[in-house]
């Protein structure tokens, strides 16, 4: 069988939870003998191999360089040449079945295509693009959340509050006219697919809430991918409560509510800080601003170093100020024995037992991280009390879920021959 993913991007030019997980379990059917490649766009600037090989699978890059959120946005709608490269690529690889990770800056074309040579394919709601153009669902104007489209009038100021401009208002009608058509577009896809896998019960719930019907969806929480070799032993007391964050240093993942509240703690606490210093460096240079000596700033590190960082970490800290609709890092810090510290939101309260592997808070309010922080610098034993443990499957029980589901995809599609 011969199974093709897309994803928006892919490592080595970006390692995300999406790119790292679609990247491993490509790896894994590789393993198992399947017939793997993978479509992506590239940002590159320098000139690189459109299409390549990697660890025995496929990879089939549209190269266009750097892009712009807007250029991102309009791509739904239309991006030079890549429809004909994905035209070149289904024909020659010859998918029985595609596997949509992620279309962010791809056109809708692409899967508009499929439906018309007929070649199922099933899609992983890793967020909220599909309905929302932000895709994490909080607003660009009041940076709190949203429930989704009310009429896409609150889409249009999110659209103008992203450009900055007030003359941008003068748009508002056109915005509205391009998201209703978005919207339109990709609903049309999203029922269009075989299956919908809900990386969580929450976010299984949210879509079919919005109309996306219970037959199409279906919750497979992802495998978590240990390093080999890799086994977290018992923590050896430090002279203060190692706080560590883990991932994107940016606003909706609520990093400053975690420095601020960190930054009033009185007593013996550190916070470590891991994730890419480059990506967002206006917000970057706001942490560093109101971080004191006690934030030590890691920078990007690899898998196995940012293993190895949980399980010496006393409690890993989720702060997100959005509804996370899985989230790696809190699945992997209670697999390496660490409890975690999350915030009360969308699917966080699946992995996160309040009390039981670690503590769910307040989302945004500082005093509240601050209180709990406090309470374990002046109480470690608390951390004692603590059970954390994998709540996850492995990657190879997530890939035999998988594999079921595409046995059946194929068998119906057998029948219909």
């Amino acid at each position: 069988m011969r199974i093709l993913y897309l994803v928006h991007q892919y490592p080595p030019e970006f390692i995300g939870g999406v790119e790292v997980y679609t990247q491993a379990i490509a790896q894994a059917f590789a393993r198992r003998g399947w017939q793997v490649a993978v479509f992506c766009r590239s940002y590159a600037r320098e000139s690189i191999p459109a299409t390549d090989q990697q660890d025995g699978i496929g990879l089939y890059r549209f190269v266009t360089g750097p892009s712009s959120p807007a250029q991102r946005f309009m791509a739904t709608w239309n991006l030079a040449g890549s429809l004909d490269f994905w035209r070149r690529a289904t024909a020659e690889f010859r998918p029985d079945l595609v596997h949509v990770q992620h279309l962010m800056g791809l056109p809708a074309g692409l899967l508009e295509h499929l439906r018309r040579v007929r070649i199922p394919y099933i899609v992983t709601l890793w967020d909220y693009w599909w309905i929302c153009a932000n895709a994490n669902l909080l607003t660009n104007y009041a940076h709190s959340i949203c429930s989704g489209p009310k009429a896409f009038l609150n889409c249009a100021h999110c659209a103008v509050a992203r450009i900055g401009k007030r003359s941008a208002w003068l748009l508002s009608p056109l915005f509205i006219a391009l998201l209703m058509d978005r919207s339109r577009r990709l609903g049309k896809l999203l029922r269009g697919a075989t299956h919908l896998v809900a990386p969580s019960e929450f976010v299984r719930r949210w879509f079919n809430q919005r109309g996306l019907p219970d037959s199409l969806l279906n919750t497979i929480r992802p495998g978590i991918i240990m390093p080999s070799q890799f086994n977290p032993t018992h923590k050896l007391r430090a002279d203060h409560l190692r706080v560590l964050y883990v991932g994107g240093l940016a606003a909706n993942k609520g990093v400053h509510v975690l420095v601020e509240a960190v930054r009033q703690v009185n007593g013996p606490i550190r916070l470590y800080i891991a994730g890419s210093l480059s990506a967002h460096p206006h917000y970057v240079s706001q942490l560093r601003h109101i971080a004191d000596d006690r934030v030590a700033f890691l920078g990007e590190l690899g898998r196995r170093e940012v293993w190895q960082a949980m399980a010496n970490a006393d409690v890993v800290a989720v702060p997100s100020l959005w509804h996370e609709t899985f989230c790696f890092v809190a699945h992997e810090a209670l697999t390496a024995n660490t409890p975690v510290l999350a915030s009360a939101l969308g699917a966080l309260p699946e992995a996160v037992q309040d009390g039981v592997n670690g503590f769910l808070l307040p989302s945004g309010k500082v005093e509240a991280w601050r209180s709990k922080l406090q309470e374990l610098v002046d109480h470690p034993e608390i951390l004692c009390s603590l059970k954390p443990k994998r709540v996850a499957p492995t990657l190879e029980e997530h890939v035999d879920q998988l594999e079921l589901i595409y046995h059946h995809i194929f068998g119906q599609s057998d029948r219909q021959k």
